[in-house]
């Protein structure tokens, strides 16, 4: 009975101490240099790592590439249907391809799948030289578009995505443009397609981007890999409501934690927050009194009424006015004269200027004497 007691306590001590060893040389999965949660319409960052720090994004350039393409199309620039010709550009173009020659003719929408679907470089010439007249001025417009943007963190060298160390991005800046990209439906069934075909399905197309077959609410964007960036994911998902949450992981070590990353991001934004209007009507908003002036008193109104994000539970925002007592004349049209402040319980989500209607000259004597000289023909 001892020596079954003794190798009863043998067992757990070694149980035990593996428990312990184990536990003491486990390893957390490893973090990607960056990544971050961008609501779509207000921009606002939920959730990140280094959002701010600056590298390279590899292939996911080719988003802002995209992004210019499907502006020009909006802007009726050339169509989807357009038949573009190849020039001798495309010869021993680098990387993947859909073996275009020169004198090659397809459509902007082959281009385009071949792009986001194939991460085709000849395609992508063809594209860049049709919008810019060559992929040097492409690239110009590329950081132009950056800049525009307000994204100061962000340099491209080429369409294609190609590394360099002179090429550089960030989380934040690759998810504001994501974030345009949401906003152009007929992109949406490219980013959607796992597998394609092109030139009289003669080419194969496949997507990186795994997230396509096993995320229902994607919307796009794109996944890619390379030596010098590790792997990199952006996603985008949207719900019945029209809400639309982006993810960008810069950095990770496998596929896994790349899109397994953007694919959490996204879900948390669903499951965590909501977007509130921050509507203030006009009609609530008193004229303020006017002093000295040829009005007693002005109209006003907020220069901006918007959304902000704000999280899920969350009751009704609390708006606060602040403006004068009176103003002074001479009083401009336009004018700031206060703000409206928008509160989730104490916190300040949203701010905006409160604005005159019109303008209200100084009262005069010539002013004064025009009007009792009015009122005197009245009678």
């Amino acid at each position: 009975m001892l020596k079954k007691l003794r190798n009863i306590a043998v067992i757990l001590v070694f149980a035990a101490l593996s428990a312990l060893f184990m536990g003491a040389n486990a390893k957390e999965e490893p973090q990607p240099q960056a990544y971050v949660l961008m609501e779509a319409e207000t921009h606002t960052v939920l959730n990140e790592l280094n959002a701010d720090k600056r590298l390279n994004a590899g292939y996911l350039t080719k988003l802002m590439s995209v992004l210019l393409i499907a502006e020009d199309i909006q802007n009726g620039e050339y169509s989807l249907a357009d038949e573009l010709t190849a020039s001798e550009s495309v010869t021993n173009t680098k990387g993947a391809v859909i073996w275009l020659e020169s004198g090659d003719k397809m459509s902007v929408e082959e281009l385009l799948k071949s792009v986001i679907i194939g991460n085709a470089n000849d395609a992508m010439t063809v594209l860049a030289e049709k919008s810019s007249g060559s992929t040097e001025s492409f690239v110009m417009d590329m950081n132009a578009k950056a800049f525009d943007l307000g994204l100061r963190d962000t340099r491209f060298v080429s369409p294609y995505g190609y590394y360099s160390a002179e090429e550089y991005t960030t989380a934040r800046d690759m998810a504001v443009i994501c974030c345009e990209l949401a906003k152009y439906d007929f992109l949406t069934p490219m980013f959607s397609t796992w597998r394609d075909f092109v030139k009289g399905g003669k080419t194969e197309l496949v997507s990186e981007n795994a997230l396509i077959r096993t995320y229902d609410r994607h919307i796009g964007f794109k996944a890619c890999h390379s030596d010098e960036t590790g792997y990199c994911a952006a996603e985008g998902g949207r719900n019945e409501s029209g809400s639309t949450f982006v993810s960008v992981v810069l950095g990770a070590e496998n596929a896994d934690i790349s899109l397994g990353t953007a694919k959490k991001l996204v879900r948390s934004g669903f499951s965590g927050y909501k977007v509130a209007f921050t509507m203030f009507p006009d009609e609530m908003l008193t004229p303020v009194k006017v002093k000295n002036g040829t009005s007693a008193a002005v109209e006003i109104y907020l220069n901006e009424q918007g959304k902000t994000v704000v999280p899920k539970g969350s009751g009704e925002l609390r708006a606060r006015v602040v403006i004068p007592e009176y103003l002074t004349a001479p009083v401009k049209i336009g004018q700031p004269i206060g703000t409206a402040a928008f509160y989730n319980d104490d916190t300040l989500v949203y701010e905006s200027e409160l604005l005159t209607k019109s303008a209200v000259p100084k009262l005069s004597y010539k002013y004064i004497l025009y009007k009792l000289l009015d009122k005197m023909m009245e009678k």
